[in-house]
């Protein structure tokens, strides 16, 4: 699995002109199943996300996860992370999951966050989403389960 995060200030999801998900502080989690992902990789992922300390304390300093300052946590389905680039010019996809895989392994992971007491909304599965954010800092960081754990 891929997650691109991002600290926001705020962050939404409008699918057909309808707002489906709003959040004030916390994070964006765009994220990207890969063929031959499992539960193992979305529970690995989940508990870095939730436990990142990426925001700042009182002194400044990154030292506060999304749980220690009562964040929310927004996550968007995007398979084009598992892009291939490197040939051509158009990317090829061929890395990501299929749908019928990716859906149940996004859901997953949205349960796992939500079970660590985060307040988790999500876009849309397969949805042509627009997704509005305000980026905090900006903080930007790249996660990926294959290098992480």
């Amino acid at each position: 699995m891929r997650a691109v995060l991002q600290r926001v200030s705020r962050a939404g999801v409008t699918v057909a002109g309808e707002k489906i998900a709003d959040i004030g502080p916390g994070l964006l989690v765009l994220l990207g199943v890969e063929g031959g992902d499992d539960s193992k990789a979305a529970d690995y992922l989940a508990d870095k996300v939730a436990g990142l300390r990426i925001f700042e304390d009182e002194a400044g300093k990154m030292n506060l996860s999304v749980s220690d300052c009562g964040g929310a946590v927004l996550v968007v389905s995007q398979f084009t992370l598992l892009a291939d680039c490197r040939k051509g010019r158009r990317p090829g996809f061929s890395a990501a999951a299929a749908p019928d895989i990716a859906a149940p392994l996004c859901d997953y992971f949205v349960a796992r966050l939500k079970a660590q007491g985060l307040e988790v909304q999500t876009g849309r599965f397969q949805a042509d989403m627009a997704v509005d954010l305000v980026n905090d800092g900006p903080v930007t960081i790249l996660l990926d389960s294959l290098r992480i754990f």
